[in-house]
């Protein structure tokens, strides 16, 4: 396992950890409650060294596409407005997080956190080229992100445990995993002694 410590440039990217994709949730990810001391963390970590914490999140209408009632493969989840769109009141964002919203519009899903936002300008304004990843699900929304933030040029860290897969297949978390290390992502960890110091 690959340890890493944060330095000027990097960026943390924590993946729609919200309360559906959460133990309880419409759209559950087993396990999926186990990132979040892994990811406040590395939130600490962060923050202390003033550098960029981003949280994607799903953010859709009620009618939105990717729901069963509208063909979709899903059931309906994070809703603009609804304790299900929340983020986990566990995990402990700093007040100028970036927050960062996607699939806003009933016709179009996007599983990336890039996917029609801001985020790559935004993190380009910043000076960011290096990403931390972890989040909910490893297969879905972290695979995504973590490859369009590689087609940016961007390094990738993906959190290995910090993330969690949906496993609808069984094995598809695996093989999302191996998938972004093909693409160039660096799967590690962040050194937890140097949180704990700070």
């Amino acid at each position: 396992m690959n340890i890493f410590r944060p330095a000027q440039g990097d960026a943390l990217i924590i993946v729609d950890l919200q309360h559906d994709f959460l133990p309880g949730g419409s759209l559950a990810v087993t396990d999926g409650d186990a990132v979040v001391p892994v990811l406040n963390q590395a939130i600490a970590l962060f923050t202390a060294a003033k550098l960029p914490v981003v949280a994607t999140r799903d953010w859709h209408p009620a009618d939105h596409c990717s729901f069963h009632a509208q063909g979709g493969i899903w059931p309906a989840h994070c809703i603009v407005g609804t304790h299900g769109a929340a983020f986990s009141p566990a995990l402990q964002l700093p007040a100028n997080a970036l927050i960062i919203s996607k699939a806003t519009t009933a016709e179009l899903d996007a599983y990336s956190g890039f996917e029609g936002t801001d985020l790559g300008a935004r993190l380009d304004a910043l000076g960011v080229t290096r990403v931390f990843v972890g989040g909910l699900a490893t297969d879905y929304c972290v695979l995504q992100t973590v490859l369009d933030a590689l087609k940016l040029d961007l390094q990738v860290i993906l959190l290995l445990d910090a993330i969690r897969a949906v496993d609808v297949t069984p094995g598809d978390g695996e093989r999302a995993i191996a998938r972004m290390i093909e693409a160039g992502a660096v799967a590690g960890a962040l050194d937890a002694s140097v949180a704990q110091a700070a």
